[in-house]
């Protein structure tokens, strides 16, 4: 059973629902130890004093900030402690707002938000049901680890979704990143308009499935197999970065591309290109993202290691063999 990080209360006005807090998410990076090369010894990192050589005890170490060039203040736990938030076990929303008035570049991380007790479910609920239909997001402040979040909670489904955001003056203005801050051209309205086309011929729903960290799967194979001493052969894309292209060209071949590979939607369609009449789908204007999703809905082996190349041409194999069948 899942256990939550942090309990308390979620308060709107004068209502006050008890929940828990949940990670929403886990990343599933491959994560890598150190050694010294030709062995098996890890490396290892200490704490040491940088004047003397010597390594310092943990409980030796205290925190400090700089202030001046060459110049710290030295602050104690104790200090830290009289200037931290408090024990808050609320969260308190403050404000509604438009869920498009937040730039996402404000989020952070994602938990989810579940009543604690049976009690709990109707005003739970309630609050679901009342953001879903004013379709608004709650802003909110919580301390959790002594730490002073502000976050967002909006409405998924049947459940709440806590998104922790930075504050204003932790987004960084453009101009201070950027040595060059694009400035806004002026295209032709007929380049607009078949950009727009490319838009709407690549557009539709939202599947996340159709998305994969191939990266992590490859690292993954190649583990294993060095672990059962094979060789992993791979093949790197071509690198297209130096080009200079003809934008106008690029996005007319672009919407062809689009075009074709949705022409006919699903079997029996009546656009070209498709799979209708039983004909094997154009993969020529796929890209190898497309491919790869294709591939794993016919599981593949040995997909992450293909090229775009490979990928069209054991798909296709694998279609047509489906068909036949």
């Amino acid at each position: 059973m899942a256990r939550s990080i942090w309990t308390g209360a979620l308060s709107f006005g004068l209502v006050s629902v008890p929940v828990g807090l949940y990670t929403a998410t886990s990343e599933h990076e491959v994560r890598f130890h150190q050694f010294e090369e030709g062995t098996t010894s890890r490396i290892r990192y200490k704490r040491v004093n940088e004047d003397t050589g010597e390594e310092v005890p943990h409980e030796r170490i205290v925190r400090g900030a700089e202030v001046e060039d060459g110049r710290w203040v030295v602050l104690t736990d104790e200090e830290l402690d009289s200037v931290a938030p408090g024990r808050s076990r609320t969260i308190d929303i403050t404000d509604f707002v438009d869920a498009a008035e937040i730039d996402p570049v404000h989020y952070q991380k994602s938990y989810y938000l579940a009543p604690t007790d049976e009690t709990a479910a109707k005003p739970y609920a309630l609050l679901v049901a009342a953001l879903t239909k004013a379709q608004r997001i709650a802003v909110a402040t919580f301390v959790m680890r002594g730490k002073q979040y502000l976050a967002a909670v909006r409405p998924s489904g049947d459940v709440l979704v806590l998104e922790t955001m930075y504050f204003a003056d932790e987004v960084r203005d453009p101009a201070e990143v950027l040595d060059d801050v694009p400035k806004m051209a002026s295209p032709r309205s007929k380049d607009v308009q078949m950009a727009i086309d490319l838009i709407e011929a690549m557009s539709g729903p939202w599947e996340p499935e159709r998305y994969t960290d191939t990266y992590t799967e490859r690292v993954e194979e190649l583990i294993a197999a060095k672990r059962e001493d094979r060789e992993v052969v791979t093949e790197d894309e071509p690198d297209r970065g130096g080009e200079v292209v003809d934008l106008v060209a690029a996005l007319r071949a672009s919407l062809d591309a689009a075009k074709g590979r949705r022409g006919g939607g699903s079997a029996g369609g009546s656009g070209s290109g498709g799979k209708a009449g039983g004909k094997q789908a154009d993969l020529s204007g796929a890209s190898k993202q497309e491919l790869y999703a294709r591939a794993q809905e016919l599981e593949l082996p040995g997909r992450s290691s293909m090229t775009r190349d490979e990928l069209a041409a054991a798909v296709a194999e694998a279609e047509g063999s489906r068909r036949a069948g």
